[in-house]
């Protein structure tokens, strides 16, 4: 039987990395491969681009109502998919995507984002925390050398902790992720 896997980390712990060489590793095999997006991930249009600068062409850019099973079986002979920004997606498209493992037996491979800025579990990542068959903490590194737990999110270079949840490509908005000892240093509230 298949498997949904929920692949997290911090911002800059290689999920991305880490989804292109699955997929070039099942392709290299003569495995058929999806991959998924999220509608809301603008970041590379119909890409998902990775920090070390490899790129991988989406095959299906998922929007908020679009039915991720039905999309799925669509095309035939499907050995994985793979999904790039899992946290964004709804717990439904996180339901669905359980059915393609589990009533279709093909494998799901899910990456993302465990909290946001503020701490708060994604409605995906929350999702997939419920049901997935196995989760993989992918590890990075704080400034300071101890492993981040937590991301944070810069404007005009100065860390904020109110906002809203998503905010990608707006402005002078970048990220970095913290220990707990940092980021509650630079003024974040557990």
């Amino acid at each position: 039987m298949a498997k949904i896997h929920f692949k997290y980390g911090a911002m800059n712990s290689g999920k991305s990395d880490t989804l292109i060489k699955t997929a070039y590793n099942y392709e290299e095999r003569g495995l058929k491969v999806i991959v998924i997006k999220p509608g809301v991930d603008t970041k590379g249009e119909d890409k998902v681009v990775a920090r070390g600068g490899h790129e991988r062409i989406v095959d299906i850019i998922a929007d908020v109502d679009l039915d991720i099973e039905v999309a799925v079986m669509k095309t035939p002979d499907v050995a994985v998919v793979l999904v790039d920004e899992a946290q964004f997606l709804s717990g439904e498209q996180i339901s669905q995507l359980y059915r393609v493992a589990k009533q279709h037996n093909i494998s799901v491979i899910c990456h993302g984002l465990r909290a946001d800025f503020r701490t708060a579990l994604f409605p995906g990542s929350a999702r997939l925390f419920e049901i997935a068959d196995n989760i993989e903490k992918l590890p990075t590194m704080c400034f300071c050398g101890s492993q981040a737990e937590f991301n944070t999110r810069k404007v005009d270079g100065a860390y904020i902790f109110d906002g809203d949840q998503v905010a990608i490509e707006q402005g002078d908005v970048t990220y970095d992720s913290l220990c707990g000892k940092c980021y509650v240093r630079e003024g974040g509230t557990i």
